[in-house]
C-alpha cells in the first residue's frame, strides 16, 4: 500500500513529530476522497479512510511494543520505551484533529454540511447534556470523569478484542475536537475577534484538557492492543503472557491518573479561562 509506505515505527519511534504531518496527509486525502465518492456519507466516510490508512503502522508499533515486554526486564525501561510510541500516536492524532479543523474553516459550507454531520450532531448533544445537567463543579467533574472512564473502557476493548480497534474511537474524536475548534473559531471571528486571536484561543481551549484525554486513551488502547496481540501469538498462559499482563496492568493505572488529571482540568480550570 502507497499510504503504509511512508512511515514505519522504527522511524516513528526516532522522530515521533513526523507523524503529525502523516496525520495531516492521511486526513487531507481521507476528505478529499470521502467528498468526492462517498458525499453523503463523507463525515464518517472520512474517518474509515484515516482508520484504514493508520492500521499497518498502528499494528505494526503495537507488535514491536508487545516484543518490547518480552525482551526488556526492567519496567521502568518498558514505560520509557512505550513512551516513545505514544509520542508517535500523539502526533498522529494531532495532525488529523489540525487537518479536520483546518477544512471545516477553509472548506465552503456547501461541502461542510456533508462532511461534518455527524460530528456536529455530537457537539450539540454534548453541549445539551452540559446545559441540562451541569450545577456544581463536583458533578461536573464526576461526569466527565465518568465518561472519560467509558471511552477509556471502549479504547481497551476495541484494542483487545479487534487487535486495532481503539484507533477508530481516537480517529473519531480528533474528528469531533477539530470540528469543535473549528466552530469555536467561526463563533468568534463572526463576533469580530480576529483570527489569529479567534485560533489560539480555539487551540488552547480544547487542547489544554484534550491532550491528556486523548494521551490517557492512546496508554489504555496500548495496552489493549499488546495483549491482544500476545493471545494471538499464543503466548496465553506463559510466565511471558504474565510479564505482558503486568506491564498492560500499569499501563492501564497510568491511563486512569491521567483521565482523572484532565478531568479536574476540564472542570476547574477551563471554566475559568472560558
Amino acid at each position: 500500500m502507497v499510504l503504509e509506505s511512508l512511515i514505519n515505527p522504527k522511524k516513528a519511534i526516532k522522530k515521533p513529530w513526523h507523524m503529525f504531518f502523516i496525520g495531516l496527509f492521511y486526513s487531507f486525502i481521507a476528505v478529499f476522497i470521502a467528498l468526492w465518492i462517498f458525499r453523503q456519507d463523507a463525515s464518517l466516510m472520512m474517518v474509515f479512510l484515516v482508520v484504514m490508512a493508520s492500521m499497518p503502522f498502528v499494528y505494526r508499533l503495537i507488535k514491536e511494543e508487545e516484543e518490547k515486554d518480552i525482551l526488556i526486564e526492567s519496567e521502568t525501561k518498558i514505560l520509557k520505551e512505550h513512551s516513545k510510541a505514544i509520542y508517535s500516536l500523539m502526533y498522529l492524532f494531532l495532525g488529523t484533529a489540525i487537518a479536520y479543523m483546518a477544512c471545516y474553516l477553509l472548506l465552503p459550507q456547501s461541502l461542510t454540511q456533508f462532511l461534518f454531520t455527524f460530528q456536529e450532531r455530537t457537539i450539540i448533544e454534548i453541549n445539551t447534556n452540559i446545559a441540562a445537567g451541569y450545577i456544581r463543579s463536583f458533578e461536573v467533574f464526576s461526569q466527565i470523569l465518568f465518561n472519560n472512564i467509558k471511552v477509556l473502557t471502549f479504547c481497551i476493548l476495541f484494542a483487545f478484542i479487534y487487535g486495532l480497534g481503539a484507533i477508530f474511537i481516537l480517529t473519531w474524536n480528533a474528528s469531533v475536537i477539530g470540528t469543535a475548534i473549528g466552530i469555536f473559531v467561526k463563533s468568534k471571528m463572526l463576533a469580530g475577534t480576529s483570527v489569529f486571536v479567534s485560533l489560539p484561543l480555539g487551540l488552547y481551549r480544547y487542547f489544554l484538557h484534550g491532550i491528556p484525554e486523548i494521551l490517557a486513551y492512546f496508554v489504555g488502547g496500548l495496552a489493549g492492543g499488546i495483549i491482544s496481540v500476545a493471545i494471538i501469538k499464543h503466548d496465553f498462559g506463559t510466565k511471558k503472557f504474565e510479564k505482558i499482563i503486568l506491564d498492560s496492568s500499569e499501563l492501564i493505572t497510568i491511563s486512569l491518573v491521567i483521565l482523572f488529571i484532565a478531568a479536574l482540568i476540564e472542570s476547574y480550570i477551563t471554566p475559568l479561562i472560558f
